[in-house]
């Protein structure tokens, strides 16, 4: 199972990269508006600028956060990729488990053990619904009717008697 929608792995890792710090950053910036927001003082320019003090003091670093965890994730999976010699679900399932495992280890074996599961969990559930979905999306555009063949191909003596006589302009 290919995917061709994807970036050739030395460039997917920066890709993806990216696209966590993004995603880090733009649902960190919501989530601290509303926190900052909710923890200032009373009063409406109190609340806006903890809010906006919020996001520039955190979002940043959750941004950087979830683009260590893409870039991570990227790197084991474009290795095991490398390494099996082939693309399918398992490589992002344990690549999962590996960066869980890689990004706990500070805080010792059980922890990493605890984060690969949880790891290898997540990715194989992200990856079970997104097999269920190609096959549901499969299953409602069935193949059609295989294409009739080209007359112009078909043996002279299966044309049909043609009102111009002999002339054929293509040969």
């Amino acid at each position: 199972m290919e995917e061709y929608a994807r970036e050739p792995c030395p460039w997917r890792i920066v890709d993806d990269c990216g696209g966590a710090f993004t995603m880090g950053t733009i649902g960190g910036g919501i989530f601290q508006a509303i926190k900052g927001f909710r923890n200032s003082p009373v009063g409406v320019n109190h609340r806006l600028r903890g809010s906006l003090t919020a996001i520039k003091t955190r979002a940043p670093q959750l941004g950087g956060s979830f683009a260590v965890w893409g870039g991570l994730f990227s790197t084991i999976d474009c290795g095991m990729a490398r390494v099996r010699g082939k693309e399918d679900p398992w490589n992002a399932i344990t690549s999962g488990a590996l960066t869980g495992a890689v990004l706990a280890a500070r805080n010792g074996p059980v922890a990493m053990v605890g984060s690969a599961a949880m790891g290898g969990v997540l990715l194989a559930l992200i990856e079970g619904a997104g097999i269920l979905l190609t096959r549901f999306a499969s299953a409602q555009f069935p193949n059609g009717p295989p294409f009739a063949e080209d007359p112009s191909q078909l043996p002279s003596a299966q044309l049909p008697p043609s009102p111009f006589g002999d002339y054929r302009q293509y040969q």
